[in-house]
């Protein structure tokens, strides 16, 4: 103990200030901080836990920053004051100037209700237009339907003859009439080779049907009724050619009929020629009919 020196203290004094003048003191709170759009209080407190301060300093520290705040705001109104001023004095009548606007908005309203409505009668009037196209392409097209429809009622009445005063079956067999591809009519020369053979039997002085002439003209006989069926079954200008599709019909029938008959005195082909006979009103959908000449054929 005596040799403690109080010299030797005060060197350990100054050794414990240099040493808490290394410390890491705070830097002051950064106004940047709290200008960020994110800004977020329990975020910001949290990214402080590395500074060495008491919590206390802390609340005195961002209370000196508040009053630092309220003295510039309060110099910048100072500074100011005139300027603040002329805006109040500026807001006076400031309702004429609102209403101005207000007239203005409601008439510019009205010019666009205006323009509106034009553009919407327009669009009414557009959509008219194309309805109306649309229905006189469609008559255009019934129209067209219908003239090929006369057209082909005129073809098959001058093909079947039908008006004149005595009306005979068909038998030209012309390759430029037939379009059928049928496997199961006789070709034009078995047509003359029968109808050779029907002759000279002298079973009937009528000419030889051809049968794939009829064919043909049944085809056709179709697609008149295909294309009734299209343009509507009640049309006026469909009821009024009734009468003469009918008679093409009959005459059709007739020739079916007349090659039945002449189909009984074909010899060895009596069967073959029958039942392609057979077929051809099965094509017209007269079964029935064709059933009846088979009867009578027998009777």
């Amino acid at each position: 103990m005596n040799n403690f020196r109080f010299g030797d203290s005060d060197e350990s004094a100054s050794d414990l200030d240099d040493d808490t003048s290394g410390l890491p003191f705070p830097e002051p709170l950064s106004r940047a901080s709290f200008l960020a759009p994110d800004f977020d209080p329990a975020t910001y407190l949290s990214s402080l836990t590395n500074r060495h301060q008491s919590l206390e300093d802390l609340r005195q520290e961002l209370r000196d920053l508040d009053q630092s705040l309220s003295r510039e705001l309060l110099d910048l109104v100072n500074e100011n004051y005139q300027d603040f001023l002329s805006l109040g004095i500026a807001l006076q009548g400031g309702e004429e100037k609102v209403e101005q606007v207000r007239v203005g908005l409601l008439a510019f309203q009205r010019d666009v209700r205006a323009i509106r409505d034009k553009v919407e009668a327009r669009q009414e009037e557009v959509e008219g237009l194309l309805k109306e196209k649309k229905r006189l392409k469609g008559e255009v097209n019934v129209g067209r339907a219908l003239l090929d429809y006369v057209d082909r009622i005129e073809e098959l009445e001058r093909k079947l003859m039908i008006g004149d005063a005595a009306r005979q079956p068909r038998a030209d067999s012309s390759a430029t009439e037939v379009e059928s591809d049928s496997d199961f009519l006789d070709s034009a020369s078995d047509d003359t080779e029968e109808e050779e053979e029907v002759l000279a039997n002298g079973a009937s002085a009528t000419p030889l049907v051809s049968l794939k002439t009829l064919e043909h003209h049944i085809q056709k006989y179709l697609y008149l009724t295909r294309l009734a069926a299209r343009i509507g079954e009640e049309h006026p200008f469909i009821q009024g050619q009734r009468t003469r599709v009918s008679k093409i019909r009959s005459a059709l029938l007739l020739d079916l009929k007349t090659a039945l008959d002449q189909a009984s005195h074909a010899g060895d082909k009596r069967d073959k020629r029958t039942m392609a006979i057979l077929r051809l009103y099965k094509i017209m959908g007269e079964d029935a009919t064709a059933v009846s000449a088979l009867k009578n054929m027998k009777s």
